[in-house]
């Protein structure tokens, strides 16, 4: 393992505890307990609509049982590996500009989160604690790699769950609380059978869409066998569960309470008024809870913040130093590629912490960082690990096809039209109710597979050596060693890709036989007419002698 690849999985010597609490930690960001915390509380939505806690815990299982430990016994370093190796390095660049961007805006909007918060419970410029926030993150980052980010999560992780249970005793007892049981309908919300297929493609856009994140092949990859990765992919799936519990609560307290006997107000009809929905869990540290304790509860909310900012940062250096740096500079030192890792942390950072302070709609930037991540990515990483013929032209195929499905079909969020309408649209709302995310990484899947299905016999018929091969990339793809091992595992395809080999070996053998033949008997000629212009006939020894 060279000093870069140990900086950035810390020697792959991550236990199961440590790799249990960091790989929790990750997911337990600002945005999952303060995301948690609205979504129940909001009238719109409720329990039965929050999604997150579910699907980030179903994720980690599904990801456990197919990626983790195949990922960890190919001894990849980043989750780009596989496509890098598969696909090349031109392929692999213009898939980490999606994997790049997710990173970026989910560092983004937690920063965010925790700026709007400390504005809200102490009142302060939220723009002083973001940028405080990132340096703290970025600083241990820089210097301790991997090893500081895992080691911090263990603390983190146990500051937000003291912070938050500390906290729910006094919400619950405040004088203007209700019992949570008695108007339990209000918090629990319900489903209606218009919003099911929308229900479904948001929760398979958490599960499916959150495997193909560098922030979690990051833990998976680091840690000792490829057994324990798979293990604490599972045991964090459960943790991520019980850390939602307190902010399944806490939007229940801000549910049952009667806002208009607190000192806030910013109610409407006894409602937190929709822009400050988002500040649910920071409302009820600040107006149900007594000072201290709401101290430190934002001591909770600034740890989760920091666990999984600096995990996003260090994930996008990682794979910008080890798939963008060292494959186009394959000589560069092991030093030059830890500074490059070192720099790209504080770029990834800075940026983050910019968009965090200047862009307001900076969550629904990273939930359609996320939608393309589930739409790009995830059918690259199946096709890669799953389906041995796979190769850089059906991936290119599949990328255009999936972008332009998800695009046509629309997005509210960012004021995006709806090109194509699928059966069921709302033309009043201008929303679509098909599970379009799905059917857009359906699509991408099934292009990728026909068309480098269709590529791949082509090559394997001899049409595609040479020059033919745009991307001169089929043998490479067709055998794809990785650590010594090779995607395709199927004996009967090796030995065709083999006798192809064979019989284009073969047939470039009598084609040169033919040209020197060809050569041969244009020689002859030449020497005939000579001698006949000279008035020399050549007799049959001498014609058989040039042959």
């Amino acid at each position: 393992m060279t000093d870069s690849e140990d900086v950035m999985l810390a020697g792959r010597d991550i236990g199961l505890f440590v790799g249990v609490f960091t790989m929790t930690a990750t997911w337990v960001g600002g945005g999952y307990i303060n995301g948690t915390a609205e979504a129940v509380y909001d009238p719109l939505q409720g329990l039965l609509l929050c999604q997150a806690p579910i699907g980030y815990a179903l994720s980690l299982v599904v990801g456990g049982v197919f990626f983790a430990n195949k990922m960890r016994s190919l001894g990849y370093v980043t989750m780009l590996d596989p496509l890098q190796a598969k696909y090349g390095e031109r392929m692999c660049g213009l898939l980490f500009i999606p994997a790049l961007l997710g990173e970026i805006f989910w560092s983004a909007a937690i920063l965010a989160a925790l700026g709007a918060t400390i504005a809200v419970v102490i009142g302060i410029n939220g723009t002083i604690s973001v940028i405080v926030s990132a340096c703290i993150a970025m600083l241990y980052t820089l210097f301790g790699g991997l090893y500081a980010v895992a080691y911090t999560d263990v603390v983190q992780l146990f500051c937000i769950f003291v912070g938050l249970w500390l906290s729910i005793p006094f919400a619950m007892t405040h004088p203007a609380v209700h019992s949570i049981t008695t108007n339990s309908t209000r918090w629990i919300g319900s489903l209606s059978a218009d919003d099911a297929a929308q229900y479904v493609d948001n929760l398979l856009m958490l599960i499916l869409g959150g495997i193909p994140w560098q922030v979690y092949f990051q833990r998976v990859l680091s840690a000792r066998t490829a057994r324990g990765a798979q293990m604490l992919s599972y045991m964090a799936s459960l943790g991520c569960l019980i850390m939602a519990i307190p902010s399944i609560l806490i939007g229940a307290v801000a549910a049952s309470t009667d806002w208009s006997a607190t000192e806030y107000n910013g109610t409407l009809d006894n409602i937190i008024i929709p822009s400050e929905r988002k500040l649910v869990l920071p409302l009820v540290l600040q107006y149900l809870c007594p000072p201290a304790v709401s101290f430190v509860g934002l001591g909770a909310i600034s740890a989760a913040v920091m666990s999984s900012a600096d995990s996003s940062v260090f994930s996008a250096a990682s794979m910008f130093a080890h798939n963008v740096v060292k494959a186009l500079f394959p000589a560069t030192s092991e030093r030059c590629i830890l500074f490059a890792m070192k720099g790209s942390i504080l770029v990834v950072g800075g940026f983050a912490c910019l968009l965090g302070i200047m862009i307001k709609s900076i969550y629904d930037l990273w939930f359609l960082s996320s939608d393309l991540v589930y739409v790009i990515l995830f059918p690259q990483l199946i096709s890669v690990l799953f389906i041995p013929f796979t190769n850089t032209y059906g991936s290119l195929a599949g990328f255009l096809v999936g972008l332009f499905l998800r695009l046509t079909s629309g997005e509210r969020t960012i004021g995006l039209p709806a090109l194509f309408r699928y059966p069921g649209y709302d033309y009043e709302a201008g929303l679509q109710r098909a599970p379009v995310k799905t059917i857009a990484m359906l699509g991408s899947l099934v292009v990728s597979t026909l068309v480098s299905y269709l590529m791949h016999r082509l090559w394997l018929a001899g049409k595609l050596e040479g020059r033919r091969d745009f991307f001169r990339c089929m043998r490479r793809e067709a055998q794809a060693p990785v650590n010594g091992h090779s995607i395709i595992s199927d004996t009967k395809e090796i030995d065709a890709v083999k006798a192809a080999e064979v019989s284009i070996k073969q047939r470039d053998a009598v084609v040169k036989e033919t040209e020197q033949e060809k050569e041969e008997e244009d020689e002859e000629d030449e020497e005939e007419r000579e001698a006949a212009d000279a008035g020399v006939p050549l007799t049959t020894f001498e014609k058989g002698k040039t042959k």
